[in-house]
């Protein structure tokens, strides 16, 4: 099975397989069970639907990403509309403690999936407000770029036009650990007063913030393939929740670093 970037996708009990392609009738109650049984050896049967539990489907999936991304919306409108940015650093708290519970547990509970979204919505409206404030039309930008990213990399991947093999994961996970360094560089610099260049607006920090776009852009990818193994392996239906968490972790990463370049580009 190959392993996602996104740390809530790590352990996710799913099935190896080929390519996977969001199949519809591999989300079906014999279509996953007939996949995983060819798969007898890799999944772990402790977390497959038993009696009485439904097999998830793509359509659970994307129920729950949609509620997932709308209570996020949601909550980071009425953030921003009523002047709540100072709720940033505790909705970003709280959004913190969930997540590690939610990734540690592996929990399914709909109730901290979507917690953790109305706390990362809040802490993202509070952040778009300041910045639309500087930028006037900078917030719209930001939804519209990240969700037409979004749609992009999943037409990217249903297509095939990139595949997610081991190598390309390993490739992604290579990257992801170079910009991550680079993050943490930059910010111990920042401390002593030291400007790498990275976060300042310089063509460099616009240049930077296009590579962790890319590298963010193509965890999709690794998030919609760890999606389909898990609906192909036939797990219950209740994982649904878990992978809309994952796919969120990923779109608020993305958010984030979409406006930090819009807000680059429109710099005088």
């Amino acid at each position: 099975m190959r392993s996602s970037s996104n740390p809530a996708f790590r352990n996710l009990p799913t099935g190896q397989g080929g390519y996977a392609t969001f199949d519809r009738q591999g989300g079906a109650v014999g279509g996953s069970a007939a996949y995983a049984d060819s798969m007898a050896g890799d999944i772990d049967y402790t977390k497959r639907a038993g009696t009485g539990e439904r097999p998830i489907t793509i359509d659970d999936v994307v129920t729950k990403t949609a509620i997932s991304a709308g209570v996020a919306l949601v909550t980071g409108i009425l953030t921003a509309v009523l002047g709540l940015s100072f709720l940033v650093l505790p909705a970003f708290i709280v959004g913190l403690v969930v997540s590690l519970i939610v990734i540690f547990k592996q929990s399914t509970n709909p109730g901290l999936v979507l917690t953790y979204s109305a706390a990362m919505g809040i802490a993202l409206g509070g952040i778009t407000q300041v910045f639309n404030e500087i930028y006037p039309g900078i917030a719209a930008q930001a939804v519209i770029g990240t969700a037409g990213v979004f749609v992009g990399m999943l037409v990217i991947y249903k297509t095939g036009a990139v595949r997610v093999t081991p190598r390309f994961t390993k490739w992604l996970m290579g990257a992801m650990i170079g910009v991550v360094v680079l993050m943490l560089a930059n910010l111990v610099a920042s401390l002593f007063g030291v400007n790498m260049g990275l976060r300042d607006g310089s063509w460099l920090a616009i240049l930077f913030s296009l590579v962790v776009i890319g590298v963010a852009s193509f965890s999709l990818l690794l998030d919609f393939d760890q999606a389909d193994q898990a609906i192909r392996a036939g797990v219950p239906a209740k994982f649904a929740w878990y992978i809309a968490f994952g796919l969120m972790t990923t779109l608020v990463w993305l958010y984030i670093e979409i406006l930090r370049l819009l807000s680059y580009l429109r710099q005088d």
